[in-house]
């Protein structure tokens, strides 16, 4: 009788427990909505207690001071919950479930479920932030694409109706575009194209008026080439160019003051011609360009062609390698005077290119030309250069010719092997002498016969010595000269060893 009675009220008890338990709640709707538009949100509450009333309301996440929305479900019924879009409803949203009437039920929380707001762009229009539309070459572009509304919207430029393309000088980014060192490429048209999208079906574009960028003329170049018209009579055909710069560009060349002469081309580059007498300065020559916005001047230039004249001198560099061997090797021809010459070197009498497998010519008019060798057995041989006007290949002027080969660049010569010689050969005999007398004198245990015998060893085996050695093949055989100086330690060790070892006689 009291085990029927205990069960009876603990399955009283059990089921007032589970009748007070709150299921987890679940949001249904839509994950995109457009702005201003009405959208059910649904709340359901799978399991609840019975005759309890539960209070459903809908919240951003984070964000419990505001309600979305709520509803009183008195037998369990879905919660519908209508809403009229607006921005701040982007975001995640939850459902709350709770109890109305009994406070001994815990409260639950649904999973969140993402809203995305779109709100259609339009009102599309082009900001130049980096000031007025006409500037010069070499600036900064910087335009920006502004909306009236919209978000989550992509951006397109357009120049002159093609796309622009992202470049180390032209960054696209979001609504920027900013374009670096700008050209006379970079003037036309531009406009931008923003788009979003809805549920990926409904596609809303505004398109930006167009904006007109002109890259205006900049400081124009000169310069002037040399034309041999017979044996006596030369011209300089001067020439006036402004590679950035929209056309049509008026050119004009001036003599200081005077007006030589003036074009108006369609392209960014003119071509003077005016009488020259090598050897005499004629004056100064200066360019002028104009494009109707701006007029830019050249520097001025002289008008002076010296011809070449001699002489022609050759010398030489070299760099060494590990073991002291010449590995490369720099010639530089000049000549005297000369204000466009032309260089050629020669390798036994054979003309030498600009590039071959064992050198490399480098030219510096009007100062020099180097010929960079690397020195093998290809490259033994004599060597000289020539010099003549690049505007006249009728004469030149030839340097001195210098011999090459690898063994005779890393010859010593026999006077300064006969110098390093004697002084090694007294600095042996005099430490040699010491070392005797220590002998003589002290015990050969004693530090003065030890360090005498290691100042022997050390200058023995000094490495300049073993390459003078080794340059001369005469004084030391290869062992020796392989020698280093991380053996000298050792050497003395074994040799302090050995004295250590012999039994000192009385006297």
């Amino acid at each position: 009788m009291l085990a029927s009675l205990f069960v009876v009220i603990l399955g009283k008890l059990l089921n007032t427990n589970c009748q007070s338990i709150l299921g987890r709640p679940e949001v249904i709707g839509p994950s995109e909505a457009l702005l201003k538009s009405v959208v059910d949100i649904k709340c359901q509450l799978k399991i609840y207690p019975e005759n309890e009333t539960i209070l459903l309301q809908l919240f951003k996440e984070d964000n419990h001071d505001k309600l979305l929305g709520e509803y009183t479900s008195l037998n369990g019924e879905i919660a519908i919950i209508p809403m009229v879009i607006k921005l701040y409803h982007e975001g995640s949203l939850e459902c709350v479930a709770k109890a109305q009437n009994n406070s001994n039920i815990e409260p639950t929380v649904s999973y969140t479920h993402y809203l995305k707001v779109v709100e259609p762009v339009k009102g599309a229009g082009i900001d130049v932030r980096s000031g007025p539309v006409d500037f010069f070459e070499g600036k900064t572009l910087d335009l920006h694409c502004d909306v009236i509304a919209g978000n989550h919207v992509s951006y397109k430029w357009l120049q002159n109706s093609h796309p622009v393309t992202q470049s180390p000088l032209h960054c696209v980014a979001d609504g920027h575009l900013l374009m670096y060192r700008t050209t006379s490429k970079d003037s036309g048209s531009y406009m931008c194209v923003a788009t979003n999208h809805f549920n990926k079906t409904d596609i809303f574009t505004s398109n930006s008026s167009e904006v007109m960028i002109t890259v205006k003329v900049s400081t124009p170049d000169i310069s002037f080439t040399v034309l041999k018209e017979d044996s006596h009579n030369y011209s300089a055909e001067v020439t006036c160019q402004s590679t950035k710069g929209t056309p049509p560009v008026t050119f004009s060349l001036y003599n200081r003051t005077e007006s030589v002469a003036n074009i108006t081309i369609e392209r960014s580059i003119a071509t003077f011609k005016v009488p020259l007498v090598l050897g005499q300065h004629l004056g100064w020559l200066q360019c002028q360009a104009n494009n109707g916005d701006h007029i830019e001047f050249s520097q001025w230039i002289p008008l002076e062609v010296v011809p070449v004249g001699g002489p022609v001198t050759i010398h030489y560099d070299y760099d060494v390698g590990e073991n002291y061997d010449v590995v490369g090797l720099r010639f530089y021809c000049k000549a005297a005077k000369g204000s466009l010459p032309r260089y050629q070197w020669f390798l036994n009498k054979t003309l030498l290119r600009d590039r071959g497998t064992f050198y490399y010519a480098v030219n510096q008019p009007p100062e020099q030309s180097i010929l960079l060798l690397s020195v093998g057995r290809s490259s033994a041989g004599t060597y000289h250069c020539e010099v003549a006007d690049s505007f006249d290949n009728t004469s030149s002027i030839s340097s001195n010719a210098m011999y090459l080969d690898k063994e005779v660049l890393n010859r010593l010569p026999v006077l300064m092997v006969a110098v390093v010689f004697g002084c090694f050969t007294f600095l042996v005999v005099l430490v040699s002498i010491c070392c005797l007398v220590g002998a003589m004198y002290s015990e050969f245990r004693s530090p003065v016969f030890i360090r005498c015998s290691y100042l022997l060893i050390a200058i023995r085996f000094h490495p300049f010595f073993t390459l003078v050695a080794g340059r001369s093949q005469t004084l030391f055989s290869p062992q020796a000269s392989q020698t280093s100086v991380e053996e000298w330690p050792e050497i003395v060790k074994e040799k302090k060893k050995a004295l250590e070892d012999k039994p000192v006689e009385g006297p």
